[in-house]
């Protein structure tokens, strides 16, 4: 059994090739710039139709992680997609969200197509518990001024450690994983948290006190695009603050228990482990 896992050294892939691969499962770690030294390592580019059927000739499943940043990744992964049924790959895990971008209806049409094939899955992942580190723009800005900016409010997300997005796809893709009929599970922390609460429980671990300024969609958007996101890409974002606000990603799952047999990591859990990322040392 093989895996090929695109993105392979983000967060998320980071974190599942080391559980396959302490379960001796062959990993192909797909990305555009191959790990030097791992003979595992390919490059892999969405832009690239070249790269892609070496990538899955060989592979029984994939963990499939879109490209990032876009409000429009179906052109790139629908090729991808093709030829990973041509080529008979038993599973496909896809990396959705569960907070949908306004105006994308793109990713909906992805992982409309991964859920229409036996054994393939999505998982809808609630945003990373990473983004409050740097160099995401939330964490950097905390890091280098103690602030938090947002439009969201006092909404409230349940924050979800990348750690255990990689675990559930490990349970869907290792060797004998149980197939439940499911195709789609709903990722989240176990508690919903606005970032006035995300500020405290910062704050307590610091060493300093991190705030939280209140800005509107359109100061937002500005942030983003400075930190080098398209407008496109910028305004989807800064917009999905306003659903935050209005409470439509105040949801919280049992699937990370379900799946690996453990409950997700809190958010206080996190911030622990991360203390030194944000303190005055």
């Amino acid at each position: 059994m093989t895996v090929l896992v695109t993105g392979g050294t983000g967060k998320t892939g980071t974190a599942l090739v080391e559980l396959l691969r302490a379960e001796a499962v062959p990993v192909r770690v797909a990305s555009r710039n191959p790990v030097h030294g791992d003979p595992g390592s390919i490059r892999f580019d969405w832009h690239d139709l070249a790269t892609h059927a070496p990538a899955l000739r060989g592979v029984d499943s994939v963990f499939l992680v879109p490209p990032v940043n876009s409000v429009d990744p179906m052109p790139l992964v629908a090729p991808f997609l093709a030829e990973a049924k041509r080529l008979g790959v038993d599973r496909v895990v896809l990396l959705g969200s569960a907070i949908v971008l306004p105006n994308a209806p793109s990713a909906l049409r992805m992982a409309d197509a991964v859920r229409a094939q036996p054994g393939w899955v999505v998982l809808r992942a609630s945003a990373f518990m990473q983004n409050f580190l740097s160099p995401h723009p939330v964490g950097e800005r905390i890091r280098r001024r103690g602030e938090i900016r947002t439009a969201a409010g006092d909404g409230r997300v349940a924050w979800i450690d990348a750690h255990d997005i990689a675990a559930a796809a490990f349970a869907l893709l290792r060797p004998g994983a149980e197939r439940t009929g499911e195709s789609d599970y709903l990722l989240t922390g176990p508690k919903a948290l606005s970032y006035a609460d995300a500020a405290t429980i910062i704050t307590a671990r610091a060493g300093h006190e991190v705030r939280v300024a209140e800005i509107g969609t359109d100061e937002q958007a500005a942030h983003y695009r400075a930190s080098g996101d398209s407008e496109e890409f910028a305004a989807s974002i800064a917009a999905v603050e306003e659903g935050i606000r209005e409470g439509r990603e105040d949801q919280v799952s049992t699937a990370v228990l379900d799946l690996t047999g453990r409950p997700p990591r809190s958010f206080e859990e996190f911030a622990d482990v991360h203390a030194a990322a944000w303190s005055d040392g």
